[in-house]
């Protein structure tokens, strides 16, 4: 196992209270990714989100019929942020609505916002 020391993790925005909401089988999933990601490595459950940049991953936790989702930035300093989280609502199919994805844009650039500002 490595023994680097884990990665830092900070919320954007409301997405902590929104994974609190989720069911626990959900809220397991999305847990395992980020210590996965903490520790340098990245989860089955998830993939490169696309459309704002790399080094932004999407978790994908299925329960039930229903999906829940978080996205996380880990190329923005040595910090990993937590961007969004939401339940998949099926409008469009698989693709992900453009509200969900303008807010993770924005939340991606807030995150760029705080590194600089740690620094």
């Amino acid at each position: 196992m490595n023994k680097e020391p884990l990665r830092q993790v900070i919320w954007v925005g409301d997405c902590r209270k929104k994974l609190k909401e989720f069911p626990r089988g959900a809220q397991r999933t999305i847990g395992r990714a980020l210590d996965f990601a903490q520790r340098g490595g990245m989860h089955p459950s998830a993939k490169p989100f696309k459309g704002i940049g790399t080094g932004v991953l999407e978790i994908v936790a299925r329960h039930d019929t229903d999906t829940y989702r978080a996205v996380y930035a880990v190329k923005v300093g040595e910090t990993i942020y937590v961007l969004h989280a939401f339940q998949k609502k099926s409008k469009s199919g698989i693709k992900t609505p453009k509200q969900e994805i303008d807010l993770i844009k924005q939340r991606f650039r807030q995150a760029k916002v705080i590194e600089h500002e740690e620094k």
